[in-house]
């Protein structure tokens, strides 16, 4: 369990966030993604990585309670290894696709929206709770999966999207029955990993050179509103009522 890599057919690696019970990522976790993107994309024979989860749901972002636990400490490091994960999606050398199954929250929304493909189960949901966590950032990869307005009500409300919605918007790709979600992101992959892999790396390679928007700067931009939630204390409030499952003080 952890992060996991395998390569399951010729030209094809898969890295797997298998972190019980909800995949949230603890700080070491997600340096771990990053590595293993990374890694993945360097090597000369692959042609496409994706990225898929064990479990009931793709990812539930970060560990709230390692934050709850060390502080300062945990925050940094947590905002420095969501970047790096993200980053390594967005810079693989080959294209990667996302394979989404049950709840795609927080620093989950930050992986698929940094993603080539997208492909989901029906039962898929894509949300940034952030606002309800004491935290803000993601929404510069919301906004690549959902229209501008629709990503801003999002955010207020913390209310998610479904695959069927995103599918609609063209995010992704194709919604599929759970049980066929995994082959139906290899059958993408197949048909990515036929063309000529000099090609492919290039494409991957201009196709981040004409994006309007820099992910990576723009990401790190909300993050700074994260750490000035956190010294004003009004983010420990929200964190800490999420760990004792209660509703959280919104007076300030």
């Amino acid at each position: 369990m952890g992060i996991e890599t395998h390569e399951r057919s010729p030209g094809t690696v898969e890295v797997v966030i298998d972190v019980p019970p909800v995949n949230a990522l603890d700080v070491a976790s997600w340096f771990a993604f990053a590595d293993a993107v990374l890694a993945a994309g360097s090597i000369p024979s692959v042609r496409v990585v994706v990225v898929r989860a064990e479990g009931r749901g793709f990812c539930a972002g970060v560990d709230i309670k390692e934050i709850q636990a060390k502080g300062d400490e945990a925050l940094v490091g947590v905002n420095r290894g969501c970047a790096a994960a993200f980053a390594a999606v967005y810079d693989c050398e080959v294209p990667v696709i996302v394979a989404v199954q049950g709840f795609c929250l927080g620093g989950g929304i930050g992986i698929a929206g940094n993603a080539d493909i997208v492909v989901a189960s029906d039962d898929a949901t894509f949300g940034l709770p952030e606002v309800d966590r004491g935290a803000l950032g993601a929404a510069t990869h919301l906004a690549r999966l959902v229209p501008q307005h629709r990503m801003r009500s999002m955010v207020y409300t913390a209310q998610p999207a479904t695959a069927a919605e995103l599918h609609h918007y063209g995010s992704v790709l194709r919604v599929v029955p759970k049980d066929q979600l995994v082959d139906t992101a290899y059958e993408v992959a197949e048909s990515i990993a036929s063309k000529s892999p000099t090609i492919i790396r290039r494409a991957k390679e201009s196709l981040n050179g004409i994006d309007p928007v820099d992910v990576k700067r723009s990401y790190r931009f909300e993050q700074g509103f994260t750490y000035e939630l956190h010294v004003s204390g009004v983010a420990d409030e929200q964190r800490q009522a999420f760990v004792e499952k209660r509703d959280a003080d919104t007076s300030t």
